[in-house]
Formats: C-alpha cells, structure tokens, sequence
C-alpha cells in the first residue's frame, strides 16, 4: 500500500478529522442555504438519508476493523508456527551423527538471531529486510546442505528422515510468515471508507443545516470517534510499525543450542 502507508498513521487521521469537520461545516452552510425553499417532508426524506449514510457507515466500519484484525491474528499464529517448527528442529538436532551436531546448532542459533532481527525491522527498509532474508536463504541451504550429508551417512527414517522433515516444516513457517505479512486491508477498501466517513460528515451537517440547528459537540465527538477507530485500524494492519505488535516472546523463549 504505497500511497496511504508511506505517510504516519497520525496524519492519516488527522487528515480525515479535519476532511469530516470540514465537510459538516460546509453542509451546515448549504443546508441553510436552501432551508427556506425546502419543506418537512424533504427535510424529513433528507434525516432518513442521512440514517442510512450513517448506518452503511457502522458496517463499512465493523468490516474494515474485523479485516484488519483477522491479519493480525494470522501474523500471530505464523510466528507461533514457525517458533514450534525451530523448537522441533532444535530437539531434532540430536538425531544428527554427534561430529555435525556442534555445526548444526551454531546454524541454528544463527538462523534464529536473523530471524528474530527481521521480526524487528520495519517493513519500509526494504534494503535491510532484503539482506537478511538473503542471509536466511543461505543458512537454509546449509543447514539442509548438512542434514543431506548426516542422511548420506545415516538414511534411517528414524533418525535423519525426521530431521529432514522438522526442518521442511521449518522452512515451510518461514515463507508462511513472510507472506501474511504483506496480507493487508486492500488500499480502494480504505479510501472508500474514508470518502464514506467524509460524506457522513457533510450529510450530517446538511441536516443540521436544514434544521436551523448547529450541533457541533456532537459532531466533534462523532468525528473523533471515528477517527480513533480508524487508527486502530491502521495500527492493526501495519506490521512492524504501529503501536500494536504482534508479541515476539514465543520466538524470543526459544534457547540458543551453542550455549547449552
């Protein structure tokens, strides 16, 4: 999402604060405009609209946070799939002949480290993030390199066959977590979101307009509202770079095999 997410969820949401109360202060002007020339009923017709605005609004709202949230819950789980495929790989490292044992934990431990360090990184250094997912590329190959060469010696499915399928699993968790987290809200679901809460506002203040009343209280606090759980929203859908992490402590819980 290179346009909305280049930019800090603060000035997102202050924007759109700003578009709301603005686009209120607007409809309020035009609606008393007009309110001489308009009668009850199309001022009754016009708060049926604006209930319906407001209405598709709550649902526009409720989809996009509950998105944002099911992304969030898979990043969750992804890391603890790939912290128990790394545990298992670890306790595997037993089965290996006991000369490629001390190898295979310092690639380990190493291969932790990286993987902890781009847990870290935000997704905007694309360099750095890049790097090290070369260097995991490579310690893979190595460590399957090395299991290769432990089944050569050993083929017994009970023993390297095991590890070669711990450490498939473990490769298998890593592309799953570098994938859910490029899983974002589509950006067109944002904006229309947006221009919704934009034209709510100015519905709302048409309304009033109409009315002959100006109720800016209650707009204000509509407005911030919304703005608030917008934020979240966003929060919840930038990963590495909201306030809102997912916890590394099943990843940071697992031990370090060379130091053991």
């Amino acid at each position: 999402m290179i346009l909305l997410y280049s930019f800090s969820s603060l000035l997102i949401v202050a924007v759109l604060f700003s578009a709301i109360v603005l686009t209120n202060e607007v409809g309020f002007r035009l609606g008393r405009f007009v309110q001489r020339h308009t009668d009850e009923e199309v001022k009754s017709y016009t708060g049926s609209i604006q209930a319906s605005i407001l209405g598709l609004l709550a649902l526009l709202l409720g989809f996009t946070f509950s998105m944002a949230m099911q992304r969030f819950d898979q990043r969750s789980m992804a890391l603890i799939d790939e912290a128990n495929a790394i545990g298992t790989v670890q306790l595997r490292v037993e089965l290996l002949p006991a000369q490629m044992q001390p190898t295979a934990e310092k690639l380990l431990d190493t291969y932790l480290d990286l993987r902890l360090a781009v847990a870290t990184l935000p997704m905007n250094e694309q360099d750095e993030q890049q790097s090290l997912l070369t260097q995991t590329s490579q310690l893979q190959q190595k460590l399957w390199q090395l299991v290769r060469e432990a089944a050569e010696q050993d083929p017994r499915p009970v023993t390297t066959g095991m590890m070669i399928t711990a450490l498939n699993a473990m490769f298998d968790a890593q592309g799953k977590r570098n994938a859910v987290l490029h899983m974002q809200v589509p950006q067109i679901v944002l904006l229309v979101l947006f221009a919704v809460f934009t034209i709510a506002g100015g519905m709302m203040g048409y309304s009033a307009g109409l009315s002959g009343h100006r109720i800016i209280m209650p707009i204000l606090l509509v407005a911030l509202i919304i703005t608030l759980i917008v934020f979240l929203i966003i929060d919840l859908d930038r990963p590495r770079q909201g306030i809102i992490q997912v916890d590394q402590h099943p990843m940071m819980a697992l031990p370090r095999l060379s130091e053991t």
